[in-house]
């Protein structure tokens, strides 16, 4: 909720104080200045700076996410490995030995491990954003905080598995003997565009799974679905040229095939494709902002 505030001065009335009618400590009380809170007007501002100031409520909030996440859980933080692990290994067997996909050149195992880590970071952070507020329900109706800091949180705590999982692409890589490229140093840049992809979306859909909860239903099915759109399993270069520029409007498609491109060394991104990705996702993310800090206002009230 953006709230526009004000702090006015109450003097007490001359005359009242000159006949001695208020004491030296009323006349001082009366002289305190009131927060006057009023309802936004107009276009609804980001106030970004208001989520600044509560960045110790935000850390708290991904320390206590990250703490309970794997709480009571025999593997615990095992299962950021055990998972992408099990994964890669049926793509491979299914889609590598099986099916005969080809992987660019580079081997089976690390061509579909590389797309897997962002993508779990992505449908596992964008399952927890969605849920974020409706989950947190009992704080929204007890204190005020600027409730872009539920999402925010979410969202962050899946980074502690992202650099798990590095260490195991660390390994593998290792295990064939392969060296980081030079274009490695482009993986932080698509890790935060991954990161904006996440908020563009999860930002959206935490905000409609106030009101309609069968958002918070969905969610898995679509990204499920939303997999098998994005060249994880399959390169890029089976889809034809034709449909290449439609197939970017799937903004997962641009961060897989450049962390890809980042890690490995393969075919290099089609740049015209990731413009079309990173403007789509950019006017999602900033539409998504100002619909949340437009309805944020009356999420106590519909919870």
């Amino acid at each position: 909720m953006t709230v526009n505030s004000s702090v006015i001065y109450q003097p007490s009335p001359p005359g009242d104080v000159g006949q001695g009618s208020l004491s030296t400590r009323d006349a001082a009380a009366s002289r305190k200045p009131s927060l006057v809170i009023e309802p936004p007007r107009g276009w609804t501002s980001l106030n970004l700076a208001e989520v600044w100031r509560y960045r110790d409520l935000l850390s708290l909030l991904i320390w206590r996410d990250i703490s309970s996440r794997y709480r009571q859980s025999v593997i615990g933080y095992g299962w950021a490995v055990l998972k992408p692990v099990l994964t890669m290994i049926i793509f491979t067997v299914i889609f590598g030995r099986v099916a005969k996909i080809p992987s660019d050149g580079a081997p089976w195992a690390l061509f579909c491990f590389v797309a897997l880590v962002p993508w779990m970071y992505f449908a596992g952070s964008v399952s927890s954003v969605t849920t974020s507020v409706v989950q947190s329900s009992q704080f929204l109706t007890k204190v005020y905080f600027p409730r872009l800091v539920l999402p925010l949180a979410s969202a962050a705590v899946g980074l502690m598995e992202w650099a798990v999982q590095m260490i195991v692409l660390a390994v593998l890589m290792a295990a064939y003997k392969m060296v980081p490229p030079w274009q490695i140093v482009f993986a932080p840049v698509f890790a935060i565009i991954c990161v904006l992809v996440t908020l563009a979306f999860g930002i959206w859909l935490t905000a409609l799974n106030v009101k309609y909860r069968d958002v918070g239903q969905i969610v898995p099915f679509l990204l499920q679905a939303w997999m098998y759109l994005c060249p994880i399993v399959y390169p890029i270069s089976l889809i034809p040229a034709r449909w290449r520029l439609v197939y970017a409007l799937n903004p997962m498609v641009g961060v897989v095939e450049g962390f890809r491109w980042s890690m490995l060394g393969t075919t290099t991104p089609d740049w015209t494709m990731m413009f079309v990705s990173l403007t789509m996702v950019t006017g999602l993310f900033v539409g998504g902002l100002y619909y949340f800090r437009k309805t944020e206002i009356a999420f106590a009230d519909v919870i």
